[in-house]
């Protein structure tokens, strides 16, 4: 497999899903590009896209018709206002009518041109769709993708997925390359990977992704934290976070994120009012998540507020954290991350909720512990035991909506996570029975033998015990 960046692993994008909205959306994205060098664009009169598996499942909790919507008008997730996203859609529907690649306007229905097969599954992965294009001509230009989890997209027939192809100077396929190579050169993890990302982009380029990807983490943060009402999607879910701030910080008054961050920074708090915070902050993003607010995929989002909690836990309560070790986290993360990826899934329609929850908060202990003065072994350690106790979870959203359980998940993900940093740095990794390569591989023989209802199907587990009356597709 080529080089992944932790750029890849860790983006910037849309909610409430990586594999459901983000993969869709850069499915359409990647189709509207294939027209064009086909020299078809202007010959396009309809657009059928056919929804499969996964996607067909849950796909309108997940908002996946939206995304594929939103991909066929030209809009990318990382720069589109998602304030205008609901006004997009109500025109379509009022004017029956798409403006493709913002250039082109179709006849569009969302209810005859968006089929979801729920009884279908495409072979390849279970989050399969197919665009048709159908040119004055009445010729039909037919094109099948699948979205493997993170954002990622392969289309039919290609061996590879979105993957960088260049000479790194360290290969990374599993942790013992990672293990090897830092013991050899004598560097830690975050600067092995500042290594390699310098093939792919200029040393400015990089800080200045790390620095607007963790502004990006603190934005959604501090706006899940003063956001309240209902949840879109039927279920009724409140949103907490803004009420547990607000409970935590009493009658203390601020501005801005800057003067938010250094009230929390600066006052003395127990360790029950500490795991509030954290769960907080976990919340606050899967909240903005849900509602297809802005989030960072890490590596989904159904998983995304674990490293921001874990990050912000670490900025604001261990005194000495600074920008220079944010960016060691970032840098950190995304390299497990794409250990995962490379050697399991990261997609919960492939693994359950093992993939996401599960993958991120493994991210997250190690990028903790080398933050902490962990050597690289112990940030494997860390990694390794936040996976081991997440081996198994399934992924049974209720509704298809990425709400219930998965909102609270993360707050569970993130204490994880900072538990497997603790124990890690309190151990002697040479002890240690089970390596981080080994528990890879056995979250990819469980996502295997697990049943299939018990990944993103909503056909399993708590998505059959409570009973929701929510719109069909």
């Amino acid at each position: 497999m080529n080089y992944i960046s932790i750029f890849d692993i860790i983006k910037i994008g849309v909610g409430p899903s990586s594999s459901h909205t983000m993969g869709p959306w850069m499915a359409a994205n990647a189709f509207l590009k294939s027209l064009k060098e086909q020299d078809l664009f202007g010959e396009v009169e309809f657009v059928f896209v056919h929804l499969f598996g996964s996607l067909a499942k849950t796909g309108k909790g997940h908002a996946t018709d939206v995304a594929v919507q939103l991909g066929l008008m030209g809009f990318l997730p990382e720069a589109i206002d998602t304030e205008q996203i609901n006004q997009y859609l109500q025109t379509i529907l009022e004017q029956k009518q798409l403006v493709l690649n913002q250039e082109k306007s179709i006849d569009f229905v969302p209810l005859t041109h968006i089929v979801f097969h729920k009884k279908v599954t495409l072979d390849f992965h279970p989050n399969g769709l197919k665009f048709e294009a159908v040119l004055k001509s009445q010729e039909i230009v037919t094109e099948t993708y699948f979205s493997t989890g993170g954002g990622f997209i392969v289309q039919e027939g290609e061996e590879n997925e979105q993957e960088d192809e260049v000479a790194i100077p360290f290969s990374i396929e599993n942790a013992m390359d990672l293990l090897k190579h830092t013991m050899e050169q004598s560097l830690s993890i975050s600067q092995l990977v500042w290594q390699n990302e310098l093939v792919l982009k200029r040393e400015y380029e990089i800080e200045q992704k790390l620095l607007q990807i963790w502004q990006e983490m603190q934005d959604c943060v501090y706006r899940g934290c003063h956001a309240s009402g209902e949840l879109p999607g039927g279920l009724r879910v409140i949103r907490r976070a803004g009420k547990l701030n607000k409970a935590l910080l009493q009658e203390a008054t601020y501005d801005s994120l800057e003067e938010w961050l250094a009230i929390i920074g600066s006052k003395k708090w127990t360790f029950n009012e500490t795991s509030k915070w954290i769960s907080c902050f976990a919340l606050a993003v899967n909240e903005e998540n849900a509602a297809l607010g802005r989030v960072v995929t890490a590596p989904t989002n159904g998983a995304s507020g674990i490293i921001p909690a874990v990050l912000l836990y670490y900025f604001c309560f261990e005194r000495d954290a600074s920008l220079e070790q944010v960016k060691q986290f970032l840098l950190v993360s995304g390299i497990i991350g794409s250990l995962f990826k490379k050697g399991a899934t990261i997609s919960a329609a492939a693994g359950g909720c093992q993939a996401e929850v599960g993958v991120s908060s493994a991210m997250a202990a190690a990028a903790l512990t080398e933050c902490r003065g962990g050597t690289v072994a112990h940030a494997l350690m860390a990694a390794e035991i936040a996976m081991e106790h997440h081996l198994g979870l399934t992924c049974d959203p209720i509704g298809g909506l990425v709400q219930i359980p998965c909102i609270e998940r993360n707050t569970m993900g993130a204490i994880k996570a900072i538990t497997a940093s603790n124990v890690a740095l309190e151990s002697d990794p040479a002890f240690a029975k089970v390596s981080l390569d080994s528990v890879i591989r056995t979250m990819w023989e469980t996502a295997q033998d697990m049943n299939t209802k018990y990944k993103e199907t909503s056909e399993g587990g708590l998505a059959t015990q409570v009973s929701v009356n929510l719109p069909e597709c």
